[in-house]
């Protein structure tokens, strides 16, 4: 299947979603009458928009993630330039595309949770910041935060400080907080194979050309 078939395809899913989460809203309607119902219907359904648009968030992220992967993966630089460079137009004009799409939800914090997301994200802000010098330790630093944000029990040790802070935001942070040291551990993760193919790859070429 083409990516432009999975692209309709992802547009499809989520309006089949959400009419799903109408429907099912709608049947949670059975036991209630007069204005109640009204007002659960709107409640209900103004979830399942919110969730609607989240999901559609997180698509637009995937995407422009995996553009980005693509942009940077070792299948971009074995091919002639006169290809790459038109497929780096291409990939270029779909993120411009997949950036002008905006979404936003509003979350309602009381003050605490304001202050807790700052404190959240000047965290995570100051790890990205040393990735450029060390991203090895960065990664690890970026690994300690992700484990304050799960449940199950992690392979590798929790920032306790962080996840004090973490459980002070309101739950719609806690989750893109998740999301967002997820991304950068996989981008770290993809980064540092693509050293080491680029690394490899010099040790061959000096070889071949009669190097040591």
């Amino acid at each position: 299947m083409s990516d432009r078939s999975n692209l309709r395809g992802y547009g499809g899913t989520l309006r089949t979603l959400f009419r799903m989460k109408r429907r099912r809203a709608v049947r949670r309607l059975t036991h209630a009458d007069g204005d109640d119902s009204l007002f659960v219907l709107f409640s209900v359904r103004v979830e399942a928009l919110r969730e609607a648009a989240s999901d559609m968030e997180q698509e637009r992220e995937s995407i422009l993630e995996m553009i980005q992967s693509l942009q940077n993966s070792q299948e971009m630089r074995n091919i002639c330039p006169g290809e790459r460079e038109e497929l780096s137009l291409t990939a270029n004009r779909l993120m411009g595309r997949t950036l002008s799409v905006e979404i936003s939800i509003g979350t309602i914090r009381n003050p605490q949770q304001e202050e807790a997301l700052q404190k959240a994200t000047s965290m995570i802000d100051e790890i990205v910041k040393k990735l450029l010098s060390d991203m090895e330790s960065g990664r690890q630093q970026l690994l300690a935060l992700h484990a304050a944000c799960v449940t199950e029990a992690p392979p590798v040790p929790i920032d306790q400080k962080f996840q004090a802070i973490v459980i002070g935001c309101a739950l719609e942070d806690q989750k893109k907080i998740k999301r967002r040291l997820e991304t950068l551990v996989r981008n770290t993760e993809n980064a540092e194979k693509n050293i080491k193919i680029m690394d490899h790859q010099k040790l061959e070429d000096a070889k071949a050309n009669g190097g040591h």
